[in-house]
């Protein structure tokens, strides 16, 4: 069972980064996403990166959001940005799970079908605009390195004009959760882990260019 109790974004990082566990496979590719990121912040003095899953509704927003976090935590000028290869909403769990570890929404323009949020927390000076776009949706800023989420998502865009370079970070989707007595649980987790491998990506990047 993972706690949250007296949770906040920086203890759940932080927590999430202790209790990572990683094949050694993963975590090279997570060594070869920060050098990637190294390379153009040195270049350009900043790096966009943007989550990209079928749906945009669940593991790219996570992505995006715990990236947000980190690019403060870690003092990087880093832009996060998500989008999927068709438009739906941002999640209500993926929304719910956040919110449990301590990030504010706000509604920042109300739909049905697909709200916007102003997602923040406390001591940001920033804020973020959530909500479900494809991933040339004009608010994603150009040029950014893809980091694809989810299988689909990686078979569903073979080419990515946009992007200066293109990474697959597969998580498994936790929409098989919805409805059962274990969807909080396994939302929570898959937060966790999202949250573990942007902390090590980001922490690398911090290093690398130190």
């Amino acid at each position: 069972m993972i706690k949250t109790s007296r949770t906040s974004p920086l203890n759940f990082f932080k927590n999430a980064n202790k209790s990572s566990k990683l094949s050694e496979e993963r975590y090279i590719l997570l060594q070869n996403i920060a050098s990637k990121i190294r390379d153009e912040y040195v270049k350009n003095s900043v790096v966009n990166l943007n989550f990209i899953c079928t749906h945009n509704s669940r593991r790219s927003q996570l992505g995006q959001v715990w990236s947000f976090f980190a690019a403060d935590y870690f003092g990087l000028n880093i832009n996060s940005f998500s989008g999927g290869t068709e438009v739906t909403a941002f999640y209500r769990n993926t929304v719910k799970t956040l919110q449990k570890t301590g990030f504010s929404f706000k509604i920042a323009d109300f739909s049905h079908q697909n709200p916007k949020y102003v997602i923040s927390f406390e001591g940001s000076q920033k804020s973020i605009l959530g909500f479900s776009k494809r991933y040339d949706h004009p608010d994603n800023k150009n040029p950014f390195i893809a980091i694809t989420t989810c299988n689909n998502a990686d078979t569903n865009c073979p080419f990515i004009p946009e992007a200066s370079e293109r990474f697959h970070l597969p998580f498994v989707d936790p929409k098989f959760s919805d409805g059962t007595e274990q969807q909080d649980e396994i939302y929570l987790k898959t937060n966790q882990q999202i949250a573990s491998e942007i902390f090590i990506i980001f922490s690398e990047v911090e290093r690398l260019i130190s």
